[in-house]
């Protein structure tokens, strides 16, 4: 059974649909419109990346347990417009409830149909005469239908490509789904395992899948997108991504690891490796003993008998040559497992051998390289020691002088201490010098001007004298009137001078 998660692009309307009626008559209504009323499908269109999924506990070959009433159309060519299609399936278009096409922007070559109907059995018939047929008989593309266990719509990116428990992610190229074996993809009828530049593969227009344009592109060398090799390249088929194999840097495991996309294609011989399977999962479709290709019949929805509802009794033929290419591959994976399980013991007895023949020389070479470790661990330690020597007496050395500068220092500190001492007496000395040359000089003055007082009442004592001795007659003078003179301002000091003179006078 297979799982459809749609993560919707719309932004506006991500979960309406647009209603539109086809007014269009099954075959069968016409034959009996009595028994079987005209009904009109809802038509719905959405926009969206589609993620597809299957169970995988089982094959995903139809089966009674493994059937619904929702079919899901692969891809249907860009050519073909949604009348087209409704034209196309007209004949069962009375037991159709919805259709829903859902495009993608990004495949401009194709687009998805979900279909639902109204009963199993309509299902069934649907399924058996559209599974496999081509939608134009002049043109490559098949129609390919699934059944669905549910459909999920989604605006999460990421919630539609994580792949749900039990569940593994499938490609939704029809291309590549067509190069996976039946059991893998569900797929029976292919017109053949696309490889090596096959002409239908080309019939698509853009060749949106980047798998594809791998394929066909033979004048680009791709290259591992990691690490740029050339060599033993694989192509993840759901995203694209190109990587070394795990015999070079294995860049294309580490991508599976990382996000579980576990079908890796290789571009050299074109086959498909399941990663968690660990086996090529790949569709063989040419017969080894009469090198023709086996046309598998998928008209009938049961895996096993007659079923009696879609007239598959007489193409036993198909159905045995689909059995046929089973067996084919079960031979081939079991020659894989025996080719891996001889050449593991092949590895190991070689690994034996190795471990004889070269256990001395590894020896002798462990020998050698101990004493080279040993000769270089005691030179490092000579070296060292000698290193740290230079170190201590050259620390030692810068120590001593560091000590006497500090003698210097401090030397030189107590110079400038005892300078300091010296100035301030200079100058209290010089500070005693001034006041007593101030002091000297002051009295000088104070001299000078008293010995200018005495001159002048010396000077004036004379011409007194001089005056008295001139005159004849000394009654002129007698009974006479002493009038005061008015005197200068003078100084304490003169005051003194001048009662000292007046006292040497009397």
């Amino acid at each position: 059974m297979f799982i459809l998660r749609v993560h919707s692009v719309d932004p506006h309307h991500p979960l309406d649909l647009e209603e539109t009626a086809f007014s269009v008559v099954s075959s069968t209504a016409a034959n009996h419109p009595e028994t079987i009323p005209s009904r009109n499908p809802k038509y719905g269109e959405r926009r969206g990346v589609v993620h597809l999924y299957r169970s995988a506990s089982q094959s995903s070959l139809p089966n009674p347990s493994s059937r619904s009433t929702s079919l899901f159309v692969v891809a249907v060519p860009n050519y073909l417009s949604p009348d087209g299609f409704v034209r196309f399936c007209e004949t069962h278009i009375d037991s159709v409830l919805d259709l829903v096409f859902i495009r993608n922007d990004g495949m401009e070559d194709r687009y998805s149909v979900l279909i639902k109907l109204d009963s199993q059995l309509a299902a069934d018939r649907f399924y058996s005469n559209f599974n496999g047929k081509r939608f134009s008989p002049s043109e490559a593309e098949v129609c390919h239908i699934l059944f669905l266990l549910s459909v999920d719509y989604t605006d999460s990116a990421e919630v539609a490509s994580t792949p749900p428990a039990g569940f593994a992610a499938l490609p939704t190229c029809p291309i590549c789904l067509e190069r996976l074996d039946p059991d893998t993809s569900g797929i029976l009828s292919t017109l053949c395992d696309h490889s090596f530049q096959c002409s239908c593969t080309s019939k698509w227009t853009y060749l949106s899948c980047q798998v594809c344009r791998y394929c066909q592109q033979e004048d680009e060398k791709p290259t591992c997108a990691v690490c740029d090799t050339l060599e033993n390249l694989w192509v993840c088929l759901l995203c694209g991504f190109v990587g070394c194999g795990r015999y070079k840097e294995g860049h294309a495991v580490r991508h599976w690891k990382r996000t579980e996309h576990q079908y890796s294609l290789d571009l050299r011989t074109q086959q498909i490796w399941d990663y968690v399977g660990d086996n090529y999962v790949h569709r063989l479709n040419q017969s080894k003993a009469y090198d023709k290709s086996v046309d598998v019949n998928s008209n009938c929805t049961y895996m096993e008998g007659d079923c009696g509802t879609c007239e598959c009794s007489s193409d036993d033929a198909g159905f045995g040559g689909a059995l046929y290419s089973s067996k084919v591959e079960a031979i081939v994976d079991e020659y894989n497992r025996l080719l891996a399980t001889q050449l593991e013991t092949q590895r190991q007895a070689s690994v034996s051998l190795v471990s004889i023949f070269v256990t001395p020389m590894l020896l002798t070479s462990w020998y050698y390289e101990s004493l080279i470790a040993e000769a270089k661990g005691k030179q490092e330690i000579s070296i060292s020691g000698a290193v740290e020597e230079a170190v201590s007496s050259t620390m030692q050395e810068l120590q001593n002088k560091l000590e006497l500068c500090e003698r210097e220092k401090n030397a030189v500190a107590e110079v400038n201490r005892g300078l300091i001492k010296d100035e301030d007496a200079w100058r209290k000395k010089a500070k005693e010098i001034e006041a007593r040359q101030s002091s000297s000089l002051r009295s000088k003055d104070e001299m000078i001007l008293d010995l200018e007082e005495q001159i002048r009442d010396l000077t004036v004592y004379l011409e007194a004298q001089k005056t008295l001795n001139k005159m004849t007659d000394p009654s002129d003078i007698r009974e006479g009137t002493l009038l005061p003179m008015p005197l200068k301002q003078s100084s304490p000091a003169k005051t003194k001078r001048n009662a000292k003179s007046n006292r040497r006078r009397n």
